[in-house]
């Protein structure tokens, strides 16, 4: 459960914040009563929930490129925070294959900026750094990933963020180790489905798009398996995480799964079948692609026995339900509901779920 206490009046640094995970995020600490700084480069899509929910009304937003380690400092310097939620990555493994060096840049410099500046910000208190269930070098079985499996990845994206998980390792051990130092985890969640989603090549919001304009989705790699889940499953286990790092709970600055439950990492095919029958008119069935693809993992899965045992986290929100809350997200935008609306909307009846089942 979210502790509103732990957030009236804390002072936030989130990276990332116009993109869609770092929106609904600035969005949620806002309405926790937090004071939000959001760093990071303009919104990565027109449309964009950022824009569309006006966060940066709420919000002190900066824009800047954590490549420029200088520009990360200075506005880690302005805004004092307590606690740094670092999100902004080049997020997307097809793009990470035509533009190796800049996803290595962002991703890993990226990181190593971040932390540089935190450690040199003697307010900070807790750091959590949002990385990827495809850190774990995938060896295609069918066991999910703990967090001590080996760090790995074929691709640029992958790669560069178990390099992430290295660097966020190594700064823990070196310069965070000990009492009253900044305490540091990383997190990683599953597939992150949500309402406000407008980026390229990725599954749901290609599907939102095809169904929108009645057109025929293109699907790559139909059986592929993947642990989705809603946007706010992962949002509240990095708030759990923030929260028990403030508070000095022992053994939480590690690294941590947020996944969801064994049974909701179904294949692509299955995620396209629901939404067309939850979209209904104007869901086309899907063609596939034909074309030449670069290697994408086959399976992957996530254990979160570890989130479970040591932290009573448990996910709440199953995926057919997630389906059905993006496209109601989307329809509701789309009649001329106002985004901000809509999606508090949801992170209140998200809030009441996760405490009915805590």
């Amino acid at each position: 459960m979210i502790d509103t206490n732990s957030w009236r009046g804390r002072r936030v640094f989130v990276t990332g914040h116009t993109g869609f995970k770092g929106s609904w995020l600035a969005l949620w600490l806002h309405q926790l009563g937090a004071s939000v700084t959001g760093f990071a480069l303009p919104p990565p899509t027109n449309p964009s929930l950022f824009d569309g929910a006006n966060i940066g009304e709420l919000i002190t937003s900066i824009e800047g490129d954590i490549r420029d380690l200088d520009a990360v400092s200075a506005a880690m310097t302005e805004a004092q925070p307590e606690v740094v939620f670092h999100l902004a990555a080049q997020p997307l493994v097809r793009a990470s294959y035509e533009n190796p060096v800049e996803t290595y840049a962002t991703n890993v410099m990226g990181t190593v900026h971040l932390l540089e500046a935190a450690r040199n910000t003697k307010s900070a208190r807790a750091f959590v750094c949002i990385t990827t269930d495809k850190c774990y070098e995938n060896r295609e079985w069918v066991w999910p990933y703990r967090e001590a499996d080996p760090m790995g990845g074929h691709d640029p994206y992958s790669s560069s963020k178990g390099c992430a998980e290295l660097v966020v390792s190594a700064y823990r051990r070196s310069f965070f180790n000990e009492d009253g130092s900044l305490a540091l985890a990383s997190v990683r969640a599953g597939n992150v489905i949500g309402g406000g989603d407008y980026a390229l090549d990725r599954l749901i919001p290609d599907l939102i798009r095809s169904f929108l304009k009645q057109e025929t989705p293109v699907i790559r790699s139909p059986k592929a398996v993947r642990p989705w889940q809603h946007v706010l499953e992962a949002l509240g286990g990095y708030l759990l995480i923030a929260e028990r790092l403030l508070d000095g709970s022992p053994n939480v600055a590690d690294a941590w799964n947020f996944g969801p439950a064994d049974d909701d990492a179904q294949p692509v095919d299955w995620i396209v079948s629901r939404m067309r029958h939850v979209w209904g008119d104007g869901a086309h069935a899907p063609t596939p692609f034909l074309g030449q693809t670069p290697h994408e993992a086959g399976l992957l899965r996530l254990d979160i026995s570890k989130a479970r045992a040591q932290l009573g986290w448990r996910p709440s929100l199953r995926l057919i339900d997630a389906l059905d809350w993006i496209v109601e997200w989307h329809r509701a935008v789309e009649s001329g509901a106002h985004p901000r609306e809509v999606t508090l909307e949801q992170i209140a009846r998200y809030s009441a779920l996760y405490q009915h089942s805590s």
